[in-house]
């Protein structure tokens, strides 16, 4: 029986391995440069690739998933900031709902529009549950999104945020401080939501070295996404992945 992307990132939870993505922005990224990313990414033993981005407007989407599906083995999800952002050639696709937010367009109103194709293109899709956190700059998706982000000092409303997501059903949390964020994710938010849900947590935005990627790991993220940084040195892929996946912690016997 064939296993799930799902299914892998709960076993990476389940025995405590923390896994570091790749996010490629199909705007900023040539097939070239795609073939140098997955390469790297191969080397540094990535555990998935993401693709997407919150504004979206080249038209090679597709082009750039099957290219890099066909140079590699690992996991690609889609990471879309539209319904236009999506192709049967992933292997899945986060299914992102702002929770963080009040906008219900992106709660539930795209959704509704993109629904048809989604069932249709069989992708494994995943409930995703989207946190957007003030990174000390404004990002393209709070524009977008029209969606203010919780406060970066404020861990109970993203706690409670996160508890609700969690129990309506989502499968995973996904917190991001936004491409080109200022900051990462301040580790006591990221330690306070960990601490009291049970589902996987992503967490982005503002990673630009190593050690921030290691001490978000730390305080509790069981996926490290970076993007921006890598598009600058594309040496930090190496550099990062060593430093989330040194992190031994005792297998969770559940």
């Amino acid at each position: 029986m064939l296993t799930s992307t799902y299914d892998k990132i709960v076993q990476l939870k389940r025995e405590n391995r923390k896994a570091f993505t790749v996010l490629v922005d199909p705007d900023k990224t040539t097939l070239k440069k795609a073939d140098e990313l997955v390469s790297l990414c191969t080397k540094a033993n990535v555990d998935f690739i993401f693709v997407g981005g919150s504004l979206v407007v080249s038209d090679h989407l597709e082009e750039l998933v099957q290219h890099i599906k066909s140079s590699c083995d690992i996991p690609l999800l889609l990471f879309p900031g539209s319904p236009s952002q999506v192709t049967p050639y992933a292997d899945a696709l986060l299914y992102l709902s702002l929770i963080s937010g009040r906008n219900p367009e992106y709660l539930i109103g795209q959704h509704v529009i993109s629904a048809p194709a989604v069932k249709k293109s069989g992708l494994e899709v995943i409930p995703t549950g989207y946190m957007l956190i003030d990174g000390g700059a404004p990002t393209t998706v709070s524009y977008i999104s029209n969606a203010n982000p919780i406060p970066t000092d404020k861990n109970e409303i993203a706690l409670c945020t996160a508890l609700a997501g969690e129990m309506l059903g989502l499968k995973l949390l996904y917190m991001d401080a936004g491409s080109g964020a200022k900051q990462p994710i301040q580790e006591g938010m990221i330690h306070a939501v960990a601490s009291q849900v049970n589902i996987p947590i992503i967490v982005g935005g503002g990673i630009t070295t190593p050690e921030k990627a290691y001490n978000n790991s730390k305080a509790g993220a069981d996926i490290i996404v970076v993007g921006n940084a890598i598009e600058k040195d594309t040496t930090l892929i190496l550099e990062i992945s060593q430093a989330v996946h040194s992190i031994k912690t005792v297998a969770n016997p559940h």
